[in-house]
């Protein structure tokens, strides 16, 4: 089949490379987000996908919106069957939707209508699902409601990050993906409509959902950290100035600790939580600096009494 591809950030880009090497279908053209600053220095780069496309010779199409009228006219001259999508980042709109046979057919990282919307690995992660995955799915103008192609599950490992999960993810997903096409190609494949219960909803995570509450339980600060990392990335805040945080270790046994209170023994740096247990923490990046072990960024403050705390 004629295909155009859809997507933007990195777990986008193993299903493009599996629809490149399938020899069922041509990708005659990408849309993916227009060039957005990045770094420290702002530059403005194209999206990982941008660039897979371009190494191949493929036609990149970077709308502001896919509603422009541009996009809609050069999207009908293209005439894909279908048009697979991943993590693009906008939403479609029902004159695009109409114009493959096929439609538009979206990967989504979770198993719907588990987590619908933008964050779902994130959202599986901070609620402490044990299994997730993901699903193909015809797109429609309901916010991940459409009817469900094929599904796979992935086992959520204790120390997951949301990087991690979603590596695994799009590489299993990839699979699916092109799977899910070869069935339509053949007729194979009927989509049927998503199980009404169930319904949970992914909204993005936010720079202050990342804040750790030291209050918290440790298990609740364990998952918030992983499911940040790495983006946005958790933190807390030593003396007015913010401290990202990377992923720690919840400790057994209760102590008399205070949420928020730093503790320094010959293993490095535990923090209090709101559940009486400590954290152990792993590395940490501290405002304007390089990201390093906590233990080494407590030498160099030189934290040696018990009222030291995270605010």
């Amino acid at each position: 089949m004629r295909v155009l591809f859809a997507g933007t950030p990195h777990p986008a880009v193993p299903s493009l490379e599996t629809l490149l090497a399938s020899p069922r279908h041509e990708v005659v053209a990408v849309l993916t987000r227009p060039d957005a600053p990045t770094g420290r220095g702002r530059r403005m780069e194209p999206s990982p996908v941008r660039r897979i496309a371009e190494e191949h010779g493929i036609e990149v199409l970077t709308p502001r919106r896919p509603r422009d009228p541009e996009f809609l006219d050069r999207l009908a001259e293209i005439a894909p069957d279908v048009c697979p999508i991943v993590a693009y980042g906008g939403l479609i709109p029902a004159p695009a939707l109409a114009v493959p046979r096929h439609g538009w057919v979206n990967l989504h990282f979770s198993l719907l209508p588990a987590w619908r919307g933008a964050a779902p690995v994130q959202r599986a992660l901070l609620a402490g699902d044990e299994i997730t995955g993901a699903c193909t799915f015809l797109l429609e103008e309901g916010l991940d409601t459409g009817p469900l192609y094929g599904t796979l599950t992935e086992e959520v490992r204790r120390t997951d990050t949301s990087g991690d999960l979603l590596d695994r993810l799009s590489i299993a997903g990839a699979r699916l993906l092109a799977a899910t096409l070869d069935g339509i190609e053949d007729g194979t494949l009927r989509p049927v409509p998503q199980p009404a219960e169930g319904v949970t909803l992914a909204a993005k995570i936010t720079v202050e959902d990342a804040h750790v509450d030291w209050k918290t339980p440790a298990q609740h600060i364990d998952r918030q950290v992983r499911a940040c990392t790495p983006a946005p990335g958790a933190w807390t805040t030593f003396g007015g100035e913010r401290v990202k945080l990377f992923p720690l270790t919840p400790l057994p046994g209760a102590t008399d600790v205070e949420p928020g209170q730093i503790v320094l023994d010959k293993r490095g740096m535990t923090v209090g939580t709101g559940s009486g247990h400590c954290v152990r923490l792993g590395d940490v990046q501290p405002q304007g600096r390089k990201r390093m072990s906590a233990a080494d960024w407590a030498r160099g403050l030189r934290l040696g009494d018990q009222s030291a705390r995270f605010e």
